[in-house]
């Protein structure tokens, strides 16, 4: 890490979970920092949790001695003091007056604080009534430490405009969980647009601003020109010149109206299809052939999607103007993929660690009953079964991973019926106080089962250390449905001479499975059973992606 920064370099890193990643990035970044060259180190995640990780290593440092500033960046939509995120002086008390007030409340902060949570600027924005969104983002210019999600450097929608050119040369980024910027990039890196939001755009402005009406019916005509009854859901060649124009023209004739002062309700949705568009304008200047025109009408509405199958060179570009960056997570496999869908060269350092863990602490158990779709209803007693099982043969609390919602409520219902167990299972769209509750759960000594998405808030970045976790199931493969989408990106991967199929399905899903299993062993005195329930599993494709302390699994009956 140390040398990756001082020699102007990238570095792609796999490293077990639980060694402790987060400090081993931080110290020598701080190192790095103390000697000179370097202005901000930005930490970069897709989870909450370890961006709380991240806060709790530099108060460690702290408490060693290090005097650093570090702010923590909170969405809009989370950090909003208001009912509706909505950014206009006459509706929002903390943005009327914003900039007659802010000085006085970095000055504050600065002087009293040094790592700046969500939580303390929260607490400092309300005590000087300014927006703490725009509050946190001023306190970027002066930190040495930015903590916060992919978005703020990656996102061409929310990248932070005031790192110019010469503040990336001074600035290194490190990319904590990088496995899921692959995906993140994907949909940063897409933009849509939707025939019938236009259409609403042009009714509700009709007669009063008929600029931005005749603009809108513009672009709904060339998106119309588009569409096919007969397909619903095709790959097209190109789009016309005049389409681009249209939605430049719209975008022109849309800033004014939202400029105007005074409330008025269609405001909102007018604002939604502006960025929308400059969005779709923004994308469109980075499209070659790394990316697809897809039109679907399939749901009602006409919507054009410019979907980017390959995210390397943008993610290249994007890393390559700062000083530095560092890609690691403890599931960079294979290593070869990701570091090139991370946009890696030759040029750059990898390092690849061993697990330090013995394979005794683990007893990986490979269970070859069928989770394919056409069989989950004749399999999912026996499953349930399995894991009951499994939480019989060892007492404590266990977590089950299935690969969609629905397939987990109907194997919680069979578990229900067949095991004595207290079971709890994840809620859909839960927020972060019942994500709290539901690990809260998980105690030292406790007989708990819980059922949770593979790939979601609970299968990656959760540290449940000792006792408060004995066992893992994964059930199934990971794979992600076949979609039109994925079938572009497996097409597109073979062309390249890649084998399309892993590309697009293999990687990506095995990786949820790997980032399950390592919920379990976080330290050198856990211990416990990951149960693999896949016939898949015993397949040369899926035990070479398996790691090396998993080897020595057992084949349950």
């Amino acid at each position: 890490m140390y040398r990756t920064i001082k020699e102007k370099r990238h570095l792609f890193a796999q490293a077990p979970t639980g060694i402790g990643k987060t400090i081993s990035t931080l110290f020598p970044a701080v190192k790095a920092f103390a000697e000179g060259g370097l202005d901000r180190i930005y930490y970069l995640t897709a989870k909450t949790i370890t961006r709380s990780t991240a806060e709790e290593a530099l108060q460690l440092m702290e408490k060693e001695g290090l005097e650093i500033r570090s702010v923590t960046l909170t969405a809009k939509d989370k950090i909003c003091f208001q009912e509706e995120t909505i950014c206009q002086p006459e509706y929002c008390e903390f943005a009327d007056g914003y900039y007659d007030r802010i000085n006085g409340a970095i000055v504050d902060i600065l002087r009293k604080e040094t790592t700046m949570t969500r939580h303390t600027v929260e607490e400092y924005a309300r005590k000087h009534r300014v927006c703490p969104f725009e509050f946190s983002l001023d306190l970027s210019d002066v930190a040495d430490v930015v903590i916060g999600d992919y978005n703020y450097i990656f996102d061409p929608r929310v990248a932070l405009k005031r790192l110019l050119p010469e503040k990336k040369k001074k600035t290194t980024l490190l990319v904590d969980e990088a496995h899921n910027l692959v995906e993140r990039a994907r949909e940063m890196y897409s933009s849509k647009l939707g025939k019938r939001d236009l259409e609403t755009v042009a009714e509700d402005w009709r007669g009063e601003q008929e600029e931005v009406a005749r603009a809108a019916d513009s672009v709904v005509k060339d998106l119309a020109r588009l569409e096919d009854p007969k397909t619903p859901h095709k790959q097209l060649d190109e789009i016309s010149g005049a389409l681009e124009e249209g939605v430049e023209r719209f975008v022109n004739q849309a800033e004014p109206v939202l400029q105007e002062r005074g409330e008025d309700v269609r405001k909102e949705h007018l604002q939604d299809v502006y960025f929308q568009s400059q969005n779709f304008l923004r994308i469109l200047e980075l499209v070659d052939d790394h990316y697809r025109f897809i039109g679907d009408s399939s749901a009602g509405d006409f919507q054009l999607t410019l979907f980017c199958l390959d995210p390397s060179l943008v993610l290249r570009k994007v890393s390559g103007g700062f000083r530095s960056s560092t890609f690691f997570s403890a599931t960079l496999s294979p290593f070869a993929y990701y570091k090139e869908m991370l946009g890696g060269s030759k040029e750059d350092y990898i390092l690849q660690l061993p697990s330090p863990y013995d394979s005794d602490q683990i007893d990986v158990q490979i269970t070859p009953l069928s989770t394919r779709y056409k069989n989950r209803q004749e399999t999912s007693r026996a499953i349930a079964e399995r894991l009951d099982e499994q939480a019989g043969h060892l007492q404590g609390n266990h977590l089950f991973f299935f690969p969609s919602y629905q397939y987990m409520e109907l194997v919680y219902d069979a578990f229900r019926n067949v095991s004595d167990y207290k079971a709890v299972m994840q809620e859909r769209g839960m927020d972060e106080d019942r994500r709290e509750d539901f690990l809260s759960q998980f105690v030292p000594g406790g007989n708990l089962i819980g059922f949770a998405v593979l790939g979601g808030i609970f299968s990656e970045g959760v540290d449940l250390r000792g006792d408060r976790l004995n066992g893992v199931a994964v059930v199934g493969i990971g794979l992600a449905p076949r979609s039109f989408e994925r079938e572009l990106i497996m097409d597109y991967f073979k062309s390249k001479g890649r084998n399309g199929y892993d590309y697009a399905y293999v990687y990506p899903g095995m990786n949820k499975v790997l980032q399950a299993g390592g919920r379990l062993i976080r330290s050198e005195k856990d211990h416990g059973i990951i149960q693999l329930i896949d016939d898949r599993f015993l397949t040369r494709k899926y035990l070479q992606l398996l790691p090396e302390e998993w080897g020595n699994y057992r084949m349950m009956k």
